[in-house]
């Protein structure tokens, strides 16, 4: 009984003056800043908000809740009395606009229907009473088109076919060359589509219109192209939309109204100023599609020099308020300014480093909120190479610089070709006049995007900001016809499809062929070959450098390095890495020396055992002496050998194949029959769960003893060179404690042995790795005999899921993706709830038993931004990672301890 009437206690409808900005998981993004706006005493046209909570529940049982009608009804009448005017009266009609607005900014990827209420009555009394029959007419023509496309699903192509036809018939270029004639002849033609192509009328009531339109928007959340947007931005899937019911302002009234998009401060460089666009008689669609080229803002001033002010003191208002760079949308009606939504607004990598240390300046945050406002995969994307200004290029054209980056590709012209030869391996650069959401697949699979229309705050700027993809948009000077599949220049030059083109998004140039890229100054300055200081000329670097050194200062996480050989373990130290976490002995030996570890494997005597053995510890020795001497100083975890058999094996085909063409030609070879019986006594179905790691070290005698000897001589060359070697040694897939202790015996004993022989006192680690989940549970038992854990979280994945990584990524990992069972792949994020589970209780169960064993991993995950902070979380102590992700890895450890720190504060 009480829950019955908890349940029809829920408020489903929220009048603008009852939100604010905290509440976005119920009013989503759009509604909660609304409120705030409202709250703050903005010209924002009264409205209210259908809550998240009213989507979640519809879309659960594919029907409104019972009480939602009656709220929208009450709060309808509400905003009726208050403009003094009923939707869609025939004399002077309400209209409204019916938005949708998730918690997290999904731009573009839902559904929005303006001019709510219009009909065959209703335009005429909008006629009268803005006395402009052109602009009532083009209203309606503008809600059919919307309302057909998204609420009944007839193809956009149509309606904008029937548009480019009547321009064409009156030999004009723009819709709003077309006079009120020609829209009543349009609306009367969109109303025959939508009949035909939906199988009922236009609706002309206007609470149909309005209930189906927020029907809609519901459904909108579970789009294909709003799920892989989801998908793409990590957003999770059980959020739900908002619906914002807006009483509408025109930007269409004529030259004295207009819309536009504004941004505080530059969301491509962070550089402070006048940005945005602005489209006179126009209303906000037109912006966002980019079908008409805007003029920058800055040019509002001379149309319209009174809203200019009022919005620039709005502006700073709200940056100020919200400490951010803020991201608004606004129209003029006749001269009247009008706000219509605020966020935070996406930016590039760039900027958000740029923004942050300028805020940090300005005092409106301190260097901890600093740190919350970029992201490792915003630092990664800085690191990425871009073109060389010295080269010889051939510019083709120049756009509006929207997100930048240096791409490269074949040009194509529409979405499935980008992703048929993406999928093929072919990079690409995605062209079209302006995208939609629509292209998003296209866009995802493209290296960068160029369009010939819109500005920075167009579809394909917007989009590709927060993607973090290369994009040039409004190349006026390039025709794109996407028909013919080409792109010419002004000058008549023809790009066909195929042909290589490059794009920078940080000029805006557009160039035919390949342009040489060369690396990012923020590499150069990890790399010690740029240095940041206070006359320094990159503010980028100079805003990265501030941001890693407060990271580096409040982290706990230290940060190490996975390296095999010196020159990687160099590079590591200079960008950053506190040691090495993994050296994989096995990759010592590829190549040349791959034939040793093959003889040692198929050994028949301990002769010919004991020859490989001796043949393979100077190589190793040599190889330890240079990584202790790259990290003197530093820690190096050194994994003893584990080769999956097959990898330092001949090829079973390939010596079959050979074994038996020898017979045909009675020569047989009696090496290549002797190895094929070994090869055949040795193979396995499946490697990777076979003889290897610590199962070859016990199986093969003498093997982990060469090993622990090599680097116990190494250790003690460099601490008699005054070097200050500290080298731990790892054993490799370990699964019982038993195991652990058999090796670490024989490495104990051959340890001593070289301390006897060289007189130094060795302190080498002696511990494990945990990538098994036998050892994850047993990690109280196996830390009786480890100094050290470092999991290895590639392997438990796979064991844990029962995935071979080389062979299911390539198989079903895309439909697992699409069906929404993955949100990520768990080898690219760490599953917290499967393998982390293992993690967090091996963590607890070996410090149970060894307080001070020290803990790291050294999987992928090591250099991941999103399972850096779980590793903090549950207490590790390092986290290892490639050399070119040590940065990331650095940044993030400072954002775990940064969020944890003020967690705990509040």
């Amino acid at each position: 009984m009480s829950e019955n009437k908890d349940r029809h206690a829920v408020k489903f409808v929220y009048d603008f003056t009852e939100g604010n900005r905290d509440l976005k998981d119920l009013l989503g993004g759009k509604g909660a800043n609304l409120a705030e706006m409202t709250n703050l005493g903005l010209p924002v046209p009264p409205g209210f908000t259908i809550t998240t909570e009213a989507c979640k529940e519809y879309l659960a049982s594919g029907e409104e809740p019972a009480a939602l009608r009656d709220e929208v009804s009450a709060h309808l009448d509400a905003l009726e009395q208050k403009m003094g005017k009923k939707l869609g009266q025939a004399g002077d009609p309400l209209l409204v606009s019916v938005r949708s607005g998730a918690k997290f900014s999904m731009p573009g990827m839902m559904d929005t229907v303006l001019n709510i209420g219009l009909s065959d009555k209703s335009v005429v009394g909008l006629t009268k009473q803005s006395g402009d029959e052109r602009f009532a007419w083009d209203s309606y023509r503008r809600l059919i088109q919307m309302f057909g496309k998204t609420v009944l699903g007839v193809d956009g192509d149509l309606f904008e076919e029937a548009l480019e036809d009547a321009k064409h018939a009156k030999k004009v270029t723009s819709d709003i060359d077309l006079a009120a004639a020609d829209l009543k002849k349009l609306v009367k033609q969109f109303k025959k589509i939508v009949s035909q192509q939906a199988g009922r009328d236009f609706p002309q009531e206007p609470r149909e219109q309005l209930d189906l339109a927020i029907r809609s928007v519901f459904d909108s959340w579970n789009t294909d192209r709003a799920k892989l947007y989801r998908r793409q931005e990590r957003i999770p899937g059980d959020l739900g939309t908002a619906v914002n019911i807006c009483s509408m302002v025109f930007g269409n009234l004529g030259p004295d109204s207009g819309t536009g998009v504004a941004f505080t401060r530059d969301p491509a460089s962070g550089q402070q100023g006048v940005y945005g666009d602005y489209l006179q008689n126009a209303q906000g669609e037109d912006v966002v599609a980019g079908i008409r080229n805007t003029v920058p803002l800055a040019d509002l001033e001379g149309i319209d020099k009174k809203s200019y002010t009022e919005l620039m003191q709005i502006m700073e208002t709200l940056e100020t308020h919200y400490k951010d760079l803020c991201d608004i949308e606004f129209t003029i009606e006749r001269g009247q300014l009008w706000m219509l939504q605020t966020r935070v607004g996406k930016r590039t990598a760039a900027a958000a480093f740029r923004i942050a240390t300028q805020l940090v300046d300005q005092g409106l945050i301190d260097e901890a909120e600093a740190l919350q406002r970029v992201n490792g995969a915003q630092l990664a994307q800085l690191m990425f190479p871009r073109f060389d200004d010295t080269a010889k290029v051939e510019k083709i054209g120049r756009g509006i610089a929207a997100s930048p980056g240096a791409a490269v590709g074949k040009a194509v012209f529409d979405s499935y070709t980008a992703i048929k030869w993406s999928r093929s391996g072919e990079k690409v650069i995605l062209i079209r006049r302006e995208t939609n959401p629509d292209d998003l697949d296209g866009m995802i699979a493209a290296e960068g995007i160029l369009t010939s229309r819109g500005g920075k705050t167009s579809h394909a700027a917007v989009v590709a900001r927060g993607m973090g993809k290369t994009c040039v948009c409004g190349a006026e000077d390039l025709e794109v016809d996407t028909k013919r599949r080409r792109m010419t220049t002004h000058d008549g030059i023809v790009v066909e499809e195929g042909d290589t083109v490059s794009i920078d998004g940080s000029s805006g140039k557009v160039y035919a062929g390949e342009v040489p890229v060369v690396p990012s100054p923020v590499v150069e300055y990890f790399e010690g070959r740029m240095h940041a200081g206070a006359d320094d000329a990159n503010e980028l670097v100079q805003a990265v450098h501030r941001i890693m050194a407060y990271a580096d200062r409040v982290r706990r996480l230290r940060v190490r390095a996975n390296a095999d050989n010196a020159e990687d373990a160099l590079r590591a130290r200079r960008f950053g890495a506190q040691g090495i976490g993994l050296c994989r002995t096995e990759h010592m030996f590829l190549g040349e020396r791959r034939e040793m570890v093959e003889k040692l494997i198929l050994a028949d005597t301990e002769d010919e055992r004991e020859e490989a053995l001796k043949a393979l510890l100077p190589l190793q020795k040599k190889d330890f002496v240079e990584l202790f001497e790259a990290m003197d100083g530093l820690p190096v975890t050194v994994r003893l050998l584990d080769p999956p058999l097959h990898e330092f094996l001949p090829d079973i085909t390939e010596l079959s194949v050979r074994v038996a063409l020898a017979e045909s030609r009675r020569d047989p070879n009696e090496n290549d029959l002797r190895l094929l019986q070994a090869v055949h006594r040795l193979h396995e179905q499946n490697p990777m769960l076979g003889l290897r790691g610590v199962r070859l070290g016990l199986v093969i005698p003498g093997l982990f003893t060469m090993q622990v000897r090599a680097i116990a001589e190494a250790a003690a060359e460099r601490a008699n060179a005054k070097g200050d070697p500290r080298a731990e040694i790892m054993i490799p897939l370990v699964g019982t404690v038993q195991e652990l202790e058999i090796v670490r015996d024989e490495a104990e004993q051959v340890i001593a042995e070289v301390q006897q022989a060289t007189g130094v006192d060795l302190k080498l680690a002696l511990g494990t790795m945990i990538e098994l989940p036998r050892a994850a549970l047993t990690a109280g038992q196996i830390a009786e005999a480890a100094e050290f854990f470092s999991f290895g979280t590639n392997d438990l994945t796979q064991t844990v899921w029962g995935f071979s990584r080389d062979d299911v990524e390539a198989s079903f990992f895309t439909a697992y993706l699409e069906k929404g069972i993955f949100g990520v792949s768990p080898f690219e994020t760490i599953d917290k709830d499967g393998v982390g589970s293992l993690v967090r209780n091996a963590v607890r169960d070996g410090r149970a038993t060894r307080p001070d064993l020290k803990l790291g991993v050294c999987g992928e995950h090591g250099g991941d931004p999103e399972s850096v902070h779980f590793f903090h979380e549950v207490g590790l102590d390092y986290v290892s990672c490639s050399p070119f992700r040590i940065p990331v890895a650095r940044l993030e450890a400072g954002r775990a301890a940064a969020e944890a720190k003020g967690s705990d504060s509040r």
